[in-house]
């Protein structure tokens, strides 16, 4: 990594966002420590694989990604959640105000998703990444990216609102895991 700091400068730059990402995917804040921690490692050892630092933030999280998917595969804790009926859900209307969110509710449905919807959610909507840097780091085409992203946000908005907790364990089962890489 030319004209770098090393690892110091990195874990100053990118360790809150690389810790929320581990907590939004392992729903644990000493899992998400651990994954950190681990990322870091990782990182030391491949920094001179590094060659471009404006890439540093990208590199570092697709290397807590793969911790993360080889840990749940090692603990086969795949959650398979099917995702049959958002196609049917209502769509929201610019006039509805967007309630309150309970973040722990939050972590709880974020890890009621599979890791394929899951990724992109966090990525997207708490790392801010664009659609083309989640296709970079999914290794997807970007249409896969934002199908994945709809489908996540369907089963989170129904998950989330004040309807009444009967009706949405009803009918809005969580996306199902995708293995072809399509949405």
């Amino acid at each position: 990594m030319a004209s770098s700091g090393g690892l110091p400068q990195l874990i100053d730059a990118h360790y809150e966002a690389l810790y929320r990402y581990a907590y939004r995917l392992s729903g644990s804040a000493a899992d998400a420590e651990d994954l950190t921690q681990e990322t870091f490692g990782k990182a030391l050892a491949r920094l001179p694989q590094l060659r471009e630092l404006e890439r540093a933030r990208a590199w570092l999280f697709r290397i807590l990604r793969n911790l993360y998917l080889h840990k749940v595969r090692d603990q086969k804790r795949h959650k398979v959640v099917p995702l049959d009926a958002v196609g049917d859900l209502p769509q929201q209307t610019g006039d509805d105000p967007v309630p309150e969110i309970d973040p722990v509710k939050l972590q709880h449905v974020l890890d009621e998703l599979d890791e394929t919807f899951r990724t992109p959610i966090i990525l997207f909507y708490f790392e801010e990444f664009s659609y083309r840097d989640i296709a970079e780091q999914m290794e997807l085409p970007i249409g896969t990216v934002m199908s994945r992203l709809a489908r996540g946000k369907a089963y989170l908005r129904t998950r989330l609102s004040p309807a009444d907790e009967a009706d949405r364990e009803r009918t809005a089962p969580a996306p199902k895991k995708v293995t072809d890489g399509l949405p």
